[in-house]
């Protein structure tokens, strides 16, 4: 059933404080660009897509891939709160140890449920068109919502993607940009810039929104707008905040790959209480 956008806070508000505390455990791993994303994902997994966690090879499926696949941690707590079998929530302090499936990127050799290995930034709108191709083959209600950072945004394969996206009219794809500003070495401004990005997407033929990325009800309404839209890809560029809900992780480039330390994570979590 749908929930209510006070439900899905609610669901976020956990899922930051797993995210903190299993980086925390690992002592290695990506916590900006996981907590900049935590609606989108709540609001995919929650509300939006067409999944079942207990058939999750399900045919007519809704499809999410991570293409940055460096934020596994959000993906990891959505799913296991999701309830999906192979993503047990209870295991997810094992994140980046040897033998856990909670591996450092998403990877289906440990976890079945997930539709792709991601982390090699820019592949990720490539699969997702295939996968957009492939239910127009087969004549499935299947869509396909595939998640990119602004860092990876620099890499050449997502803009032959978006070339190719808006030629095949794949209106069963969209791909939302977790736009918080910062990459691995600093700011995108300071290192290549890819503003204006939604004009960018727009000049590639596809159909283009810009909103809060941390407004449930706003990206609850850009994907409903994505489906009603018929003829071409949608992108949404969604302006989060890097490290969102942390004060000292928030729009602080050290965050990027840093984990927080013991006391790091005990401050966090005061704050996300």
């Amino acid at each position: 059933m749908p929930k209510s956008v006070a439900e899905l806070e609610t669901i976020a508000r956990r899922i930051r404080r797993e995210i903190v505390v299993m980086i925390g455990a690992a002592k290695s791993g990506h916590p900006g660009g996981s907590l900049s994303a935590v609606e989108i994902l709540v609001e995919l997994y929650f509300d939006t897509m067409r999944i079942d966690p207990k058939k999750p090879k399900w045919p007519d499926r809704d499809r999410f891939i991570l293409s940055k696949g460096h934020a596994a941690p959000v993906l990891y707590a959505a799913m296991a709160e999701a309830g999906y079998a192979d993503t047990p929530l209870d295991q997810l302090n094992t994140l980046r140890k040897l033998g856990s499936v909670y591996q450092g990127h998403p990877d289906v050799r440990f976890i079945r449920s997930l539709e792709a290995s991601t982390g090699s930034l820019g592949e990720g709108l490539s699969l997702a068109l295939g996968m957009g191709i492939a239910a127009r083959l087969d004549g499935r209600p299947s869509r396909t919502y595939v998640l990119l950072g602004d860092g990876e945004s620099q890499e050449g394969q997502v803009w032959e993607g978006a070339m190719a996206g808006a030629f095949h009219k794949l209106d069963n794809v969209v791909a939302i940009v977790d736009y918080n500003g910062i990459q691995l070495d600093g700011f995108v401004k300071d290192i290549m810039e890819i503003a204006p990005l939604a004009d960018k997407w727009r000049a590639f033929g596809w159909h283009t929104l810009e909103i809060d990325g941390h407004d449930l009800t706003a990206i609850r309404n850009a994907f409903a707008e994505a489906a009603a839209t018929k003829g071409r890809p949608t992108a949404i560029v969604a302006h989060t905040v890097k490290g969102k809900g942390v004060s000292f992780m928030e729009n602080n480039p050290k965050f990027h790959g840093t984990a927080p330390t013991a006391a790091e994570v005990e401050l966090a979590l005061k704050e996300l209480n």
